[in-house]
């Protein structure tokens, strides 16, 4: 079994949660929540759901009731995937954004069929032992009482209402006198509250077939959207197969495409296939330099490759067959970064938490609006602030993943998990745009191949290449490290263009039965457990 070094090499350390079951999240209202709801005789999906639904309003920067969401379920004895993901609506024909250069990545062009509240219920269903209503209580609560800003948070909120304050709906709902809410101000919407009420009692229903699902299409209607009903009431969340990749003796696991999670896999197959890879240290010049280009490679192959499922053109299990994955690392040169294209094959912002229970239920959770609060499209008198995610299509005729009708964009989202020897091991994610599968690299890296504890993995400094393939060191790497990077060709992204390093949250299951649980220092999250 996996034992962790518990070691703490890092600058300002957080010490990890041993608990017998727990939640960790990026807010401490919401952990709170799940386990409260583990304490009333829930489960890990009941703990979840609960979490989820709470940062809905406490978190309101990174996700809301207009998200998406992915889910990885350890049940006690196999793993389970959930895809909610929304479509685009019926109306999103390519010739509807004709003279446009790029998607739009705001207002109601940008807006697919949300489909967490669809996770809520189906999770819930399959595997929740509360009454669904019950997981509401902290949400609307905090939603009609108030809760306090907490400082990540703030300064998030704040940078991006530079940018959303043009959006009426944005403004009325989430600026106060014109302004982003200061650390440890009160803030409510009790239209928020009245919404997840309705939810709860609805079983979700409202939401797609009912009045919330009116009141989202006649908002779409009267603003230019085609966003409508029968959009809404023809969503339903797909249960799905897991794709999976060895690397050193443990297992990552993560959701098919749309979602991106496959590009942690290529690049980790990729680190399998070189040689010289493990026995370098996870901090040096030598060890960051092949994560990197390993990362670029397999970028160029999801950028250009993954779309919905029923578009791709290839299968996704060929982009992780050993002799393609040999063939690509093969092109790493040690002594040089490189820009790569996508290989020959033959023929924002994010919330992510984890709960776990005493009977072994593991969740992997993740929800997002994609660019922080979204497209800016508020539904008056609801509290439903939209995702953006149909920002992610592409225009381009030739590519798998061009807007279309009732189609799936390319998702940035992607929960993760480990297991050895088919046992459960860890349930984790890295939130952060284009930087989730990077995290979910390191992560691996440092606590695979390393045996870095779970606080300790999260403690690290990280890399991050960005869409051009420059490549963004934080501080915590050594000068040495950096200038060795820069001397072989790394070139730095643009001044003020890095996205952030993410924020991660891990629970490990230990030989004892018992959890460590670990929360970013980047965030201001927690672990709840007891």
């Amino acid at each position: 079994m996996h034992t962790p070094d518990w070691q703490f090499p890092y600058a300002q350390p957080r010490m990890p949660v041993f608990c017998r079951r727990g939640v960790a999240c990026s807010q401490p209202l919401a952990a709170q929540a799940g386990l409260s709801a583990l304490q009333a005789g829930g489960n890990a999906v009941d703990a979840a759901i609960a979490a989820a639904i709470t940062l809905t309003v406490v978190e309101p920067n990174m996700n809301g009731i207009g998200s998406d969401a992915f889910a990885l379920v350890w049940d006690g004895a196999r793993l389970h995937g959930l895809d909610a993901s929304g479509r685009a609506p019926a109306g999103w024909r390519p010739q509807h954004f004709a003279g446009q250069a790029s998607m739009p990545l705001r207002g109601w062009d940008a807006v697919t069929v949300p489909g967490c509240v669809s996770a809520w219920v189906a999770l819930s269903r399959r595997f929740g032992r509360l009454p669904f209503a019950r997981l509401f209580d902290a949400a609307i609560h905090y939603a009609r009482e108030g809760f306090a800003v907490a400082p990540v948070m703030a300064a998030n909120w704040a940078r991006q209402a530079e940018e959303l304050r043009q959006h009426p709906d944005f403004a009325r709902d989430f600026l106060c006198d014109g302004r982003a809410p200061a650390p440890g101000s009160r803030f409510r919407l009790p239209a928020q509250a009245d919404t997840l009420a309705e939810i709860a009692q609805t079983d979700g229903e409202s939401f797609y077939r009912g009045e919330l699902a009116r009141r989202i299409a006649r908002h779409a209607h009267a603003g230019g959207g085609l966003l409508s009903e029968a959009d809404l009431a023809a969503h339903a969340p797909e249960w799905v197969a897991p794709l999976a990749l060895d690397f050193h003796g443990l297992t990552l696991h993560e959701i098919p495409p749309a979602g991106q999670g496959i590009a942690a896999l290529i690049a980790l197959g990729i680190l399998q296939a070189r040689p010289d890879f493990a026995a370098l240290a996870p901090d040096s010049a030598a060890s960051v330099h092949l994560q990197v280009e390993a990362m670029k490679l397999a970028f160029a192959d999801a950028h250009a490759r993954v779309a919905d499922r029923d578009a791709m053109q290839v299968d996704a299990q060929t982009l992780l067959e050993p002799d393609y994955l040999a063939a690509r690392a093969a092109l790493i040169d040690p002594a040089r970064a490189q820009h790569f294209g996508p290989g020959e094959i033959a023929g924002g912002g994010t919330v992510y938490l984890t709960a776990a229970d005493e009977q072994g239920c593991m969740v992997s959770f993740i929800q997002s609006n994609y660019m922080g609060f979204g497209s800016g499209v508020v539904v008056p008198g609801t509290g439903i602030a939209l995702q953006n995610r149909g920002a992610c299509f592409s225009l381009d005729p030739a590519h798998p993943n061009r807007v279309a009708p009732r189609k799936r964009p390319y998702h940035t989202i992607l929960p993760g998990f480990v297991s050895q020897d088919g046992k459960p091991l860890l349930s984790f994610g890295v939130m952060g745009a284009i930087m989730q599968p990077q995290g979910h690299v390191q992560m691996m890296v440092r606590m695979g191949l390393h045996r870095q504890n779970p606080q300790a993995a999260c403690d690290a400094p990280r890399w991050q290449v960005d869409a051009q393939q420059h490549t963004d060191l934080e501080a915590g790497f050594g000068g040495d490290t950096i200038a060795a990077l820069r001397a072989i060709g790394h070139v730095p992204p643009a001044a003020g263009s890095a996205f952030g390093f993410g924020g991660a949250q891990l629970l490990l299951r230990m030989p004892n039965g018992l959890y460590c649980g670990a929360s970013d220092p980047r965030k201001d999250g927690l672990v709840a457990g007891d």
